[in-house]
């Protein structure tokens, strides 16, 4: 097998508001964004076909306050809205970058962007064209981190991958315990027995239910996107 055979051809990415924001409090960091694009691009360029659920916290962080005492189910579409915001920027970012990508909301704004369809998701994927998959499930109480277990699986992608500021799942806070252990591999029924905060309770349920294993990586160290997808050891993996 050539070192840069893609161990997966079909994988959902998950990437948080927050990674948006770079250095900034709130908002889109374009010289982030367009760091994130480029090690999307790498994978592409490999031939693999990625689905992207993007979070909302980088907008939604900007008119919290506002969000105090507000109704639940309202707050929560809002923080929808933010993610169409963001993949709509993402999918800029894309097309600077040379790249060909679609963003699908699970919320009907047509006029914006189009509906979330499965088997049209699909084909876009098979076409080699990148899916920026917006608005959540489309139904409050949810995460994105559930959204990204949902179109995984809808896709048939073959793993879960999380992108975030850390580089992988420690046994405690690194931040607040400089001892604390990082884990190379782990397993859905240790990471519960250990109680470790890899996705929320329903996204974790979900991947083990359909065993779609979950790889946890900084996107900000450069080149761990690729390194994951062609199968070398990078962040922590969640197998069943």
């Amino acid at each position: 097998m050539s070192d840069q055979t893609p161990r997966y051809k079909r994988i959902l990415l998950k990437v948080s508001g927050e990674a948006l924001m770079g250095g900034d409090a709130y908002g889109i960091n374009r010289q982030t964004i367009t760091e994130i694009v480029a090690e999307i691009k790498t994978v592409v360029d490999l031939g693999v076909q990625v689905g992207v659920v993007i979070g909302g916290g980088n907008i939604f962080r900007g008119v919290a306050p506002a969000a105090t005492g507000m109704d639940r189910a309202q707050a929560d579409y809002i923080g929808m809205m933010a993610t169409v915001m963001n993949g709509l920027a993402l999918h800029d970012a894309m097309r600077a970058a040379g790249m060909n990508s679609r963003v699908q909301s699970a919320l009907n704004i047509e006029q914006v962007v189009e509906p979330y369809i499965r088997g049209k998701a699909i084909r876009y994927l098979e076409q080699g064209r990148t899916v920026i998959f917006a608005a959540g499930t489309g139904n409050p109480f949810f995460t994105t981190d559930t959204a990204a277990a949902l179109r995984g699986a809808e896709i048939g992608a073959e793993i879960v991958l999380k992108a975030t500021k850390v580089d992988g799942i420690y046994s405690e806070d690194p931040k607040k315990n400089q001892q604390a252990v990082r884990y190379d591999r782990i397993s859905f029924d240790e990471s519960i027995a250990k109680n470790l905060a890899v996705m929320d309770a329903t996204a974790f349920a979900l991947c083990r239910d359909q065993k779609l294993p979950i790889n946890v990586f900084s996107i900000f160290k450069a080149g761990a996107l690729k390194r994951v997808t062609l199968g070398e050891q990078e962040g922590t993996l969640v197998y069943c």
